[in-house]
């Protein structure tokens, strides 16, 4: 076999590698989707301020009593 038949062999390999994680990916996604979204969607609001002020009276204590 030459060199170039095995480097072509390689690369179909990895090319079958790279769908199989995609389509796992995917399958993934489509299974935990909505919770992942609402995971994200609540990380965003606290890390973003849209309420305003993200920490509750509890957190601002402690944060006062770290000082």
């Amino acid at each position: 076999m030459s060199k170039q038949k095995k480097s072509g062999q390689g690369m179909v390999e990895y090319i079958i590698i790279v769908a199989i994680i995609a389509l796992a990916a995917i399958a993934i996604f489509g299974v935990f989707g909505d919770t992942i979204r609402e995971k994200l969607g609540g990380a965003v609001t606290e890390l973003g301020g849209d309420k305003g002020d993200a920490l509750d009276k509890t957190s601002q204590q402690y944060l006062k009593d770290l000082k």
